[in-house]
């Protein structure tokens, strides 16, 4: 069994992964050991990471007081690291079902995911064995933030009696999952993060569990980044006005728009049109993030002034004029739930589109997706950490696409209007 062959792609760019799956599959000591292999680790940072005299691999990425106590992962740890062939910025993502808000939050922003397999938790001698339900919950998480490269790294197979035939079994099981849930699997790859095989050198043994593919470090340096949705005509968030600039050489006295630009391309003579209260303008000049003048495209950040003063405020959209986006008030939704309290209909939450605060009510739970099955169930109630297909009725109008079309424009968190926590991660269908 061995990796996808992917296409020659640029790698000036760095590459944002996540790695994800169940509790102590390896996930810390994986990223532990693909820093250390490849050199981004210093002496002395190492010699702080040592625990009965030998180095605990997962203390360089589990930096708070209460995961070294516990030895889990709690919180999302960023780590950045280079090799010859390009960048890369890692995070560590918790397994335990609790703080599945926080891979949720990593995995937003990802290019590509490694989905960790503990081989010894598995009964790897039957050929029909069943996945652990983490690793199953976070690969379709994974299809539902639209996270372009997965890989499935097989964990601990030095612990095993057999790992050719362990490897076998899990891959196995590991395809036939993938291609129910419609997940595109980029490599499945036999790791051990402890040992350092198949991380960034090569096994002991060639052949090693009957797999002849690259390394996890070879296929992650050959990985495309997420492209911008600069097909898509323009969609602007407004996240900050700048009031009637004194700078001469740029806003001619009026207000600057700031923000990232969502999808397509910003210029002078672009005909927009302000969401949600319709008015229509033509923008005057574009500034980018250093305040010179350029066109801006989807992923950069950029000021813009109109040809006129309308009435535009933080969390207002600019969009292109001739895209006929029509606000809504009410959308049809997937929603990865994530709060304690489970989701009932007739619950008011606030929902964050872009930088625009509203209320959302559920008007209805239509379906939860059972992920032992993929079925989808009847259900009056969102337990936490579930997902499902509700509908929402917002206070005011949004102008929404789905989100297998547009990120921005596809995406809302509900938040809980009394505690203020995360309480649903929102994908329009």
């Amino acid at each position: 069994m061995n990796a996808t062959t992917t296409p020659a792609v640029d790698t000036s760019a760095a590459l944002r992964l996540i790695t994800c799956g169940s509790v102590d599959d390896g996930k810390s000591t994986l990223i532990g050991r693909l820093l250390v292999d490849s050199k981004a680790v210093l002496q002395d940072h190492l010699a702080g990471v040592q625990r009965q005299g030998q180095t605990d691999l997962a203390l360089l990425t589990d930096g708070l007081q209460a995961e070294r106590e516990q030895g889990i992962t709690i919180d999302v740890a960023y780590r950045y690291f280079s090799t010859e062939e390009r960048k890369f910025i890692i995070g560590d993502a918790p397994g335990h079902e609790q703080y599945t808000r926080n891979m949720v939050t990593a995995a937003s922003s990802a290019d590509a995911a490694v989905v960790l397999v503990d081989a010894t938790k598995l009964p790897w001698q039957d050929a029909g064995l069943a996945l652990l339900p983490q690793t199953r919950r976070h690969s379709l998480l994974l299809k539902l933030l639209r996270v372009p490269s997965v890989i499935f790294a097989v964990n601990k197979l030095d612990a095993v009696e057999d790992s050719a035939l362990a490897f076998q079994h899990i891959g196995d099981a590991l395809a036939a999952f993938a291609e129910q849930a419609g997940i595109p699997v980029t490599a499945t790859v036999p790791v051990s993060a402890l040992k350092g095989w198949n991380v960034v050198d090569a096994a002991d043994t060639d052949g090693w569990c009957g797999y002849q593919g690259p390394t996890l470090l070879q296929i992650l340096e050959r990985l495309p980044v997420t492209k911008a949705d600069a097909h898509l005509p323009l969609a602007f968030p407004v996240q900050w006005v700048e009031k009637f600039s004194s700078s001469a050489d740029t806003s001619q006295g009026r207000r600057i728009f700031w923000g990232r630009v969502a999808s397509g391309e910003v210029k002078p003579g672009d005909q927009v049109r302000i969401a949600p209260n319709g008015q229509t303008a033509t923008v005057a000049q574009v500034l980018n993030h250093v305040r010179q003048p350029q066109a801006v495209s989807a992923g950069h950040s950029a000021g813009i002034v109109l040809d006129r003063e309308v009435d535009v405020s933080r969390g207002d959209w600019l969009l292109a004029a001739e895209a006929g986006l029509e606000a809504q008030r009410e959308v049809q939704a997937t929603v990865a739930w994530l709060d304690d309290e489970a989701l009932v209909p007739g619950r008011v939450y606030w929902a964050l589109h872009g930088h625009r605060w509203i209320k959302a009510k559920v008007k209805r739970i239509v379906h939860k997706l059972d992920i032992h099955t993929l079925a989808e169930e009847d259900a009056s109630a969102l337990e936490p950490n579930a997902i499902g297909h509700i509908e929402l009725a917002l206070q005011e109008p949004v102008a929404a696409l789905p989100f297998d079309r547009a990120r921005a424009l596809g995406s809302m968190v509900l938040v809980d209007t009394a505690s203020h926590r995360t309480a649903g991660a929102v994908l329009v269908r």
